[in-house]
């Protein structure tokens, strides 16, 4: 009888890794992102989509507050990478952000920090800005974190950049909070 050779440790990592709930981001179409987050969750599948307040004033002079998302035709999900075809098969998802042939995985700290500067700080879009000088939060909830500082109607705020999906969000900071990582661009002080 013929012995089969053992799994290696890298096998069984990769299996590992395979089988780990991990986020990723899911590109959807436009405005059905609270759609397919509903699909998504009649499957049991574990969504995060960031949602922003903003006030939108219609032709006939209405006042309405919306909720958008924060980062247009995007979600998040936590799955295991074995299961992303089921999200794939979703109405209104067009693809999920990719490297070669498999989805990247979100740090987790990054959901954490998105999820923490959306509970009780100011959040809206912001236009995505390539890597440059940065600085890093010291003070708050989103200690640790990184981004560009700006300069919008007199206030301070810190854009957080998810590379993975070419995004940003802007974040109202106090001054304190921040520490000077490097020298800031003169085109991003409004």
């Amino acid at each position: 009888m013929r012995a089969t050779p053992a799994p290696t440790n890298s096998f069984l990592a990769q299996s590992a890794i395979s089988e780990a709930r991990l986020w990723f981001a899911v590109y959807v179409s436009s405005r059905h992102e609270k759609r397919v987050q509903t699909q998504l969750a009649l499957q049991k599948i574990e969504t995060f989509l960031p949602l922003y307040k903003t006030i939108h004033l219609w032709k006939n002079r209405c006042r309405k507050v919306l909720e958008l998302p924060l980062f247009p035709n995007y979600l998040f999900v936590r799955v295991a990478v074995s299961d992303r075809f089921v999200v794939l098969r979703t109405a209104g998802v067009i693809s999920m952000v990719c490297s070669g042939h498999l989805p990247v995985p979100l740090p987790s700290t990054a959901i954490e920090a998105i999820r923490a500067a959306l509970a009780g700080r100011e959040v809206e879009p912001h236009p995505y800005l390539a890597v440059g000088n940065r600085v890093r939060i010291v003070g708050g909830p989103l200690v640790g974190m990184q981004g560009v500082l700006v300069r919008k109607k007199g206030k301070l705020r810190v854009v957080l950049v998810v590379d993975e999906i070419r995004q940003s969000a802007a974040v109202e900071v106090n001054a304190n909070e921040i520490d000077n990582v490097g020298p800031v661009p003169l085109e991003y002080v409004a």
